[in-house]
C-alpha cells in the first residue's frame, strides 16, 4: 500500500506539479467556454473544473488523467438551464453523481471489452477532429497578430523539446507570449473575452429546488444521459491514457469516482463533468504520470482565479489554442488512413461511421455506442455462416452442421436442408457445431419434426457438453433423440 502511494503520488512530483500547471492554464478557456454553450455563469464551469479534478485525482482510477466540465456534458444540459434554470442543473448534477456511483459499484467498467479496436480508433480521430474544430473560432477571421501567436506557439511546443525537456514546452510558450502581450500588446483575444472571472472559492449550497417526483422527473432524464455520457468519455479516455502510458487503471473504480466527484460538485455551484481527453493528453505530454499532476491542475486553477485572476485574464486566446491544435495533431491516429486501406472493409466502415457519428451530434458517446452496435451486428453477420454436409452411407443420412448456430444464423442453416427424405435413419452431427441460444434449440426441434412427419428416424449425434446441456433444458424431444 505504502508503496502503491508513493508510486501513484510522489514519483517525479516536480515533473507532474509542472505538467498541472500548465494543464490548469489550459482549462480556464475551456472552462468558460464550455459554460456559455451551457448557458450558465462561467464561474459555474470553472467551480466544476477545479474540484473536479481535485476530487478525482483522490478518488478517480488512473493517476493522471484530468476531469472537469466538458463540451459534451455542456451540450446535453441546454434546455434543461433555458427552461429551468441553473438550480434544476445543479440538482441534475447531484443526481448524475448518484447514478454513476451505482454504476460502478455495478462494475459498469466491465463494458470496456466490449468496445472493439476499430470503434477506439473512430473514437480518438472524432476526438482529435472536434478538438481543432473547437479551437477555429479562436485562430480564424480574428487578426494577422492571432496567426502570429499560434504559428509561434507551434513553433514553440514542437522545437522546443528537442533542445530542453525538464520545462513542458506548452507552459514556456504561455509565460513567454503572454508576457510579451502583456508589454507590446497585440490585435487579439483574450481570456478575459470569453467573460467574467470571479476572485472567490466556491461554497456549499443546496440546490433551490422542489423536493418533488415532479422535480425527479424534469432531472432524472437529463442526470441520466450525462451519467452515461460522462462515463463513456471518462472510460474511453483513460483506456486511451492506459494505451499511451502502458500502464492499467481500474474502470469500475473511475466510474465510481467519476460519481463521487459529481455529486459533490453539484452542492458547490458546478456543472457535470467528465474526462477531458485534450487536457488529459496534454497532462501526458507534460511528463505527468500521477495522481499529483491532475491535484495540481485543480489548485492552480483556483488559485490562478483567486490570487491571479487580473493576470489570466490577460492570457491571449491564439496561445491556448495554438496549444489544443497541437493536442488535436496528436491525439488523431495518423495510421488510422493505412488501416481504412488494409482494413477488413466492415472494421473501416465501423471506424467511418463512428467518426462521422461524432461529428454530426457532437456527442461521442453516441458515436461509440452506434460504432459498437454496428460492429455487432456485422460480428453477428460473419458468423452466423453454417455449413451443412449431407453425407449417405448405405440407408442412412447424416448432417453434418459446421459453425456457430444462433438466432441469427437459423435461417440460413434451415434453408440449407433438402427435407425431402423418406422412411430413413437421419443423423444430425454437431461435432463441428455449437449452440448457444434457445433459438438454435428450437431449430434443432423443427428440423427433428420435419423430417419425423415424413417417417423418418432422427438421431442427434455428437453435441458438445454446453449444446447438450442447453438441449436437455430447453428442447422439446425425448432422450432417445440424443446418443
Amino acid at each position: 500500500m505504502k508503496e502503491k502511494f508513493k508510486k501513484e503520488w510522489l514519483t517525479a512530483p516536480g515533473t507532474n506539479i509542472m505538467a498541472g500547471v500548465v494543464v490548469a492554464l489550459a482549462l480556464i478557456p475551456e472552462a468558460i467556454a464550455f459554460s456559455i454553450i451551457a448557458g450558465v455563469d462561467p464561474m459555474v464551469g470553472l467551480y466544476a473544473s477545479f474540484l473536479i479534478a481535485v476530487i478525482i485525482s483522490i478518488v478517480g482510477g488512473r493517476p493522471a488523467m484530468i476531469s472537469g466540465a466538458t463540451g459534451a456534458i455542456a451540450l446535453l444540459i441546454v434546455p434543461l438551464v433555458s427552461e429551468y434554470g441553473v438550480d434544476y442543473l445543479l440538482a441534475a448534477t447531484i443526481l448524475m453523481g448518484i447514478i454513476q456511483l451505482i454504476l460502478g459499484l455495478l462494475k459498469v467498467g466491465k463494458l470496456m471489452k466490449f468496445i472493439p479496436n476499430s470503434v477506439m480508433i473512430g473514437f480518438v480521430n472524432a476526438l482529435g477532429i472536434m478538438i481543432f474544430m473547437s479551437q477555429i473560432e479562436h485562430i480564424f477571421g480574428i487578426s494577422i497578430d492571432t496567426y502570429i501567436y499560434v504559428i509561434v506557439t507551434l513553433l514553440i511546443v514542437y522545437i522546443v523539446p528537442r533542445f530542453l525537456k525538464k520545462v513542458p514546452a506548452p507552459l514556456i510558450a504561455l509565460l513567454l507570449l503572454t508576457g510579451i502581450y502583456i508589454i507590446f500588446g497585440s490585435n487579439v483575444g483574450t481570456v478575459g473575452d470569453l467573460g467574467n472571472i470571479e476572485r472567490s472559492l466556491p461554497s456549499f449550497f443546496i440546490p433551490d429546488v422542489p423536493f418533488t417526483m415532479e422535480t425527479l422527473m424534469i432531472i432524472l432524464p437529463y442526470s441520466l444521459s450525462m451519467a452515461i455520457v460522462g462515463l463513456v468519455e471518462s472510460l474511453l479516455t483513460a483506456k486511451i491514457v492506459d494505451n499511451a502510458t502502458d500502464t492499467y487503471s481500474s474502470k469500475n473504480r473511475e466510474s465510481r469516482g467519476q460519481g463521487i466527484a459529481n455529486f459533490i460538485t453539484g452542492f458547490f455551484g458546478g456543472m457535470g463533468g467528465c474526462a477531458m481527453i485534450g487536457q488529459s493528453v496534454i497532462n501526458v505530454k507534460s511528463g505527468a504520470t500521477t495522481r499529483l499532476s491532475s491535484l495540481s491542475a485543480g489548485v492552480v486553477l483556483i488559485l490562478m482565479i483567486i490570487v491571479l485572476g487580473n493576470w489570466v485574464v490577460q492570457i491571449p486566446m491564439p496561445i491556448l489554442a495554438g496549444i489544443m491544435v497541437m493536442v488535436s495533431i496528436g491525439t488523431f491516429d495518423w495510421s488510422s488512413f493505412r488501416y481504412v486501406q488494409k482494413a477488413p472493409r466492415t472494421d473501416a466502415f465501423v471506424m467511418l461511421i463512428t467518426v462521422a457519428i461524432v461529428l454530426f451530434t457532437h456527442n461521442l458517446a453516441i458515436g461509440v455506442i452506434v460504432g459498437v452496435i454496428f460492429s455487432a451486428l456485422f460480428f453477428a453477420t460473419k458468423i452466423s455462416k453454417v455449413d451443412v454436409y449431407l453425407e449417405e452411407m448405405e440407408n442412412t443420412i447424416t448432417l453434418h452442421f459446421e459453425g456457430q448456430i444462433f438466432f441469427a444464423s437459423i435461417d440460413t442453416t434451415i434453408e440449407k436442408i433438402d427435407f425431402k427424405k423418406y422412411d430413413k435413419p437421419i443423423q444430425l452431427d454437431f461435432s463441428k457445431a455449437h449452440l448457444w441460444d434457445d433459438s438454435a434449440v428450437d431449430a434443432i426441434d423443427t428440423i427433428v419434426r420435419k423430417f419425423e412427419e415424413k417417417g423418418n428416424t432422427v438421431y442427434i449425434k455428437q453435441l458438445n457438453t454446453d449444446s447438450r446441456k442447453i438441449v436437455k433444458e430447453l428442447s422439446q424431444l425425448n432422450e432417445q433423440h440424443l446418443t
